[in-house]
């Protein structure tokens, strides 16, 4: 048995019979042209040359006008997102310059207060010093009258304690 078939028989048969179903259908459709075709045609090319100018030419016009509109917006719309774009860029580099400002005022307060303070932190230590030193001196005199005063009353204290002790003036 061979793999290769003869198709002619049925490719035939498959014609004949799309030929039998589709020739009722095909002869029953019939075109006449004849003076109604013409007046349906001139009824026609009436009614668009009448309409076209009532009703087309002005729907196209809206039309055209819509589309106008609608793209003015658009670009307008556009044209107030760019505005509004290049603000807010004016306004960050207007922010970035305060604050680059704020920050170097700050930094100059700053460096003024340490050196405001180191300068109040000296005066404080010199006058400490100087209060301490006084201090000392002022001690050191005091030492020095008192041990001249036990110095002079050392000779008669003793003779007073030593008259006690002994129950007897000593001179």
């Amino acid at each position: 048995m061979s793999l290769s078939m003869d198709l002619s028989p049925v490719a035939e048969t498959a014609v004949d019979t799309t030929h039998h179903i589709l020739s009722p259908v095909v002869a029953s459709v019939v075109v006449d042209f004849d003076k109604t075709v013409l007046l349906q045609m001139v009824l026609f090319s009436l009614l668009i040359l009448v309409l076209k100018p009532l009703l087309l030419d002005p729907m196209l016009r809206v039309f055209s006008l819509r589309e106008e509109r609608t793209d003015g917006a658009k670009a307008e719309a556009r044209a107030m997102q760019e505005r509004a774009a290049e603000i807010l860029c004016n306004y960050e580099k207007e922010v970035a310059k305060v604050r680059s400002q704020a920050t170097e005022q700050r930094d100059e307060l700053r460096r003024e207060t340490a050196a405001l303070e180191a300068s109040i932190i000296e005066d404080a230590s010199a006058a400490a010093a100087k209060i301490a030193a006084e201090g000392r001196s002022k001690i050191q005199g005091e030492l020095a009258s008192l041990e001249s005063d036990l110095q002079k009353l050392g000779g008669t204290l003793a003779n007073n304690i030593g008259s006690r002790i002994l129950g007897r003036n000593l001179v």
